[in-house]
């Protein structure tokens, strides 16, 4: 898989962002709501990530600066967002991968701690991170008080 730097509204990122949306329909009854404004990806403060296989965008992913004093971020935090595989080509580590590009990136931007949130019914994604050395923190966002959501974070 080849990675590239792309601007989070890239034709392909939005085609991907999209997928991911309906999935979220499908498994919870609506999108992600969390706010997000494009310019949170764009360098220094953030990144957007696609990757290709054969000139097919198959993954997407990206991070963003959080300096908010919100609850449940600290100093030096960087949250992912957006990441997502294409269900053909899942199972194959594309996922790890990307993950992985993600991490490398926001720490040599500065990022102490990843974080993110995802939902209980997206049990892959669980595994994913819990197998990629992220455990569960406190929760935050707009999902903070759901039930349905679970929020993790690891060290770079």
């Amino acid at each position: 898989m080849r990675i590239e730097i792309v601007d989070y509204e890239h034709p392909d990122a939005k085609r991907l962002i999209d997928e991911l949306q309906q999935i979220y329909v499908d498994r919870y009854g609506d999108e992600d709501i969390t706010p997000v404004d494009p310019a949170q990806f764009e360098p220094p403060s953030g990144l957007f990530l696609l990757g290709y296989i054969d000139g097919r965008a198959v993954a997407s992913g990206g991070w963003r600066k959080q300096d908010s004093e919100e609850l449940g971020f600290r100093p030096g935090d960087v949250e992912l967002k957006r990441m997502y595989i294409v269900p053909d080509m899942q199972g194959r580590g594309l996922a790890r991968r990307m993950l992985a590009e993600l991490e490398r990136t926001a720490a040599e931007a500065g990022g102490k701690r990843m974080v993110l949130e995802t939902g209980t019914r997206q049990p892959e994604a669980i595994a994913l991170y819990e197998s990629s050395g992220y455990s569960e923190i406190q929760k935050f966002g707009v999902y903070r008080d759901d039930p349905l959501s679970r929020c993790f974070g690891k060290e770079i």
